[in-house]
């Protein structure tokens, strides 16, 4: 069996490089410093990348990636991989969001205090021989207003810290509620409040369209004189020009900065002839524990995405804890199945797909069962170019409309998927539960109710309901020698439309379902392969 080959092009702690080489089927390489071109010229041999922030993944490194299925970033956020081409080429993208978060909070904490008591402009005057205390009078930090813009583990740990010096906080989150916040002892504000009213602004939040420049002049214009700003997330979201000439102005007493526009920063950067910006050179992460952390954190995540054990921090694919992964698990099986079965009975082009949600089902995050449907739906449709990540992405360029309903109404079937696909002929809606051994059954096509196993080679008849019809499908098959492994059948009612699904050891011959479609009673034949 082929071995499933893993790059890591970054220098990465050996405990996490450990971690891969222990698993006997991984072959890992560590090729480090590679040139864009030789990236792109080794890249197709490789299932998954691992990274830090010195490989650039760009669009033209991803269209050579012919095997490529996770690119992992031991790291917060993915600034260095192109996350649409990743998506798109339906590769996993995944960061380590916790394993440096003591280690940046602690950084930007350091930069509160060195800002508040001059403590680099102290040391270095004192190693120029200098003794100058009134110079560098400095200011407390009990008593004054810290606002925290983003309050995600790293700002929520730099907020727990500032009150441990009996700092007030403020902070602007929309996504947490303001119950959540009082829980912590954080007064939630908006925006504008928090930069009029702060003492220490520090900055928590990812780059991106929204957040870039998100303070600039006139934020700075609304700030208190005495202000001293933190920045150890991204860079750019602070406007470099615009704080540069506040600094030079005095218009603010200060800045700390950790994350610029442009690393490393060049001879020219304002920033540098200023006495009032302290500047570290992109040190968040950089602890010894943080780095093992990290190596430790983006191994585990790869290793379980390319063993099929969950996948954890995905930038492009919801997170599934242990617990909600092993809930999903058989309904994303059933959901791959379910749209497989429906979409090789399509008639038309697809213009929507409507999935409804019922029982335990409700209660989770259920777009990994939704991306693995839509998957399963295309899948026959494009064959190669589709999987579970860009399923949902590949859907939308086709103008499919995908609709998810949670419906808390009991229905006929416990924990059901009811899956209606609508073309510009008809509307096919087929309906998939688990069995009491959590196998995927179908349940209902249409009107009809059967009880069909998704697996393998099925034919699959629609006819009318008279007698003689099993019997000359038997017969037919059993001629072709042909074993039935399963076979169920259903009706709308006595004499009206039946359904056959029948599982068999291998795929019909087409002389075969040409002689079942010229039977009289049967009204269509179609051989599935799932």
């Amino acid at each position: 069996m082929a071995k499933i080959r893993i790059l890591v092009s970054d220098k990465l702690a050996e405990e996490g490089i450990k971690i891969l080489r222990d698993v006997e089927s991984f072959e890992v390489d560590t090729k480090y410093d590679l040139t864009p071109e030789t990236l792109k010229a080794v890249i197709g041999d490789y299932d998954a990348l691992v990274i830090r922030s010195g490989t650039q993944v760009s669009e033209e490194v991803i269209q050579q990636a012919l095997k490529l299925k996770v690119i992992g970033r031991a790291g917060v956020g993915m600034d260095n991989v192109d996350l649409k081409a990743a998506t798109k080429k339906g590769i996993i993208a995944m960061n380590t969001p916790g394993g440096n978060t003591t280690s940046t909070a602690e950084h930007a904490f350091s930069l509160i205090m060195a800002l508040a008591r001059n403590i680099p402009q102290a040391h270095g005057s004192m190693k120029a021989g200098k003794w100058e205390r009134n110079k560098f009078q400095g200011t407390e930090l009990y008593g004054k207003v810290l606002g925290v813009i983003g309050l995600g583990r790293i700002g929520s740990t730099v907020a727990k810290f500032a009150q441990g010096f009996g700092m007030t906080i403020k902070a602007y989150d929309p996504f947490l509620s303001e119950e959540m916040a009082a829980k912590r002892g954080i007064v939630m504000a908006s925006f504008d409040d928090l930069v009029q009213n702060s003492d220490f602004i520090t900055i928590h939040v990812p780059k991106t369209d929204e957040t870039k420049g998100m303070i600039g002049a006139r934020q700075i214009e609304m700030m208190k004189k005495s202000v001293r700003l933190i920045n150890c997330a991204r860079g750019g979201i602070i406007d470099e020009a615009d704080l540069a000439k506040a600094l030079e102005s005095k218009r603010i007493a200060g800045a700390a900065l950790d994350v610029y526009d442009d690393e490393p920063v060049k001879a020219e950067c304002p920033f540098l002839k200023l006495d009032n910006c302290v500047m570290t050179p992109h040190l968040g992460a950089s602890t010894a524990e943080a780095q093992v952390n990290v190596a430790i954190e983006i191994a585990y995540s790869v290793r379980d995405a390319l063993l099929g054990h969950g996948i954890r921090n995905a930038a492009n694919f919801p997170s599934l804890d242990e617990e909600s992964y092993k809930t999903l698990e058989p309904y994303i099986d059933l959901g791959d199945k379910l749209g497989k079965f429906a979409g090789q009975l399509l008639n038309g082009g697809i213009k929507a797909i409507k999935i409804t949600y019922t029982g335990i089902l409700t209660k989770y995050n259920v777009i990994p069962v939704t991306m693995a449907i839509a998957h399963g739906v295309l899948k026959p449709i494009l064959v190669d170019n589709i999987n579970a990540i860009n399923s949902l992405d590949i859907a939308k360029e086709r103008g499919i409309d995908i609709q998810e309903i949670h419906s808390n109404s009991e229905g006929e079937f416990v924990n059901c998927i009811i899956l209606e696909l609508i073309t510009d002929k008809e509307t096919l809606v087929v309906s998939g539960t688990l069995s009491s051994n959590k196998k995927p059954r179908i349940v209902k096509v249409n009107n009809v109710y059967v009880e069909a196993v998704p697996s393998g080679d099925i034919l699959f008849i629609r006819n009318n309901d008279v007698p003689g019809i099993v019997g000359a499908v038997g017969m037919a098959l059993g001629n072709a020698k042909i074993n039935i492994a399963y076979i169920t059948f259903g009706r709308e009612k006595q004499g009206s439309t039946a359904v056959s699904v029948v599982n068999v050891d291998g795929p019909v011959p087409q002389e075969v379902i040409d002689g079942l479609k010229g039977t009289k009673g049967i009204q269509f034949v179609k051989m599935l392969k799932i």
